[in-house]
């Protein structure tokens, strides 16, 4: 894999990545830092935080916010983090994100459904209302990431909750995309497998063979989901509103052939 050198499209902005403290939210956060902006980061476990937050080499760049994703007061507390410490917000990226069952939807524990909405779909709800009622896309356009997956896109046998989780929060981008316009853009991505602690089950015990199933024979890395997560969040992308972008390595192409 190879890159090009990185522009300053995030110059003077601030953004807020939830669910930063490893993987694909980390690789988002130091992408939008990478291109010039303060970033605010969050997950649950401070220790956690603590490490990434070293890694995308702390104050001036970026602060942490430690708590659960669905719980309000965690959520107005790191917003008002972004506009105290760096004076405002202009990206929020929605990717906090759990999957704490694995089965047929006929054996789901009705507590973990409630758990997983709340986390996937409510509280991506919460934090853009709270986003918005701090000033993002006030005085200037504000764009808002939602991480989905291509769970959500399809049917997907064991995953299947958290397939409708993502499916929700895809049809969230769309209805946040028609209500915030002009000022505020909605979009999601929906990556496959990525190479992160979270997806580790699906392609530990066989990451060559599983690697081997995308036409472009290797998984994603955070780093793919960054780029695509700056472009959306950026004025390259200001045409671009209630969309979902698939990154997938290719593998969508075999329903195709």
């Amino acid at each position: 894999m190879t890159s090009t050198p990185l522009g300053r499209r995030f110059e003077g902005q601030v953004a807020l990545v939830t669910g930063a403290s490893r993987g694909i939210g980390l690789g988002v956060a130091k992408r939008l830092r990478d291109e010039g902006a303060s970033v605010v980061i969050t997950a649950r476990k401070p220790e956690g935080l603590a490490a990434a937050l070293e890694e995308l080499g702390g104050s001036p760049h970026a602060v942490s916010v430690a708590g659960k994703a669905d719980d309000a007061e965690h959520q107005e507390a790191a917003v008002a983090t972004a506009v105290r410490e760096f004076g405002g917000l202009d990206v929020l990226v929605n990717n906090t994100g759990i999957n704490p069952v694995f089965g047929p939807l006929t054996d789901l524990d009705d507590g973990a459904a409630q758990k997983i909405m709340a986390v996937n779909v409510l509280a991506a709800l919460g934090w853009t209302r709270r986003a918005l009622a701090a000033g993002l896309g006030a005085e200037r356009p504000g764009a808002v990431v939602n991480m989905a997956s291509v769970a959500g896109l399809g049917a997907s046998p064991g995953l299947g909750w958290y397939g409708v989780s993502k499916s929700a929060l895809i049809g969230l981008t769309v209805q946040l995309a028609a209500e915030l316009a002009p000022r505020v853009r909605v979009n999601a991505i929906a990556p496959a497998v990525v190479k992160t602690k979270f997806a580790t089950a699906l392609y530990e015990a066989d990451e060559e063979g599983v690697a081997a199933m995308y036409p472009l024979q290797r998984l994603g890395v955070p780093e793919d989901i960054g780029a695509a997560a700056a472009f959306l969040a950026s004025a390259d992308s200001s045409w671009i509103t209630g969309q979902t972008i698939v990154i997938d390595g290719g593998a969508s192409l075999r329903a195709s052939l």
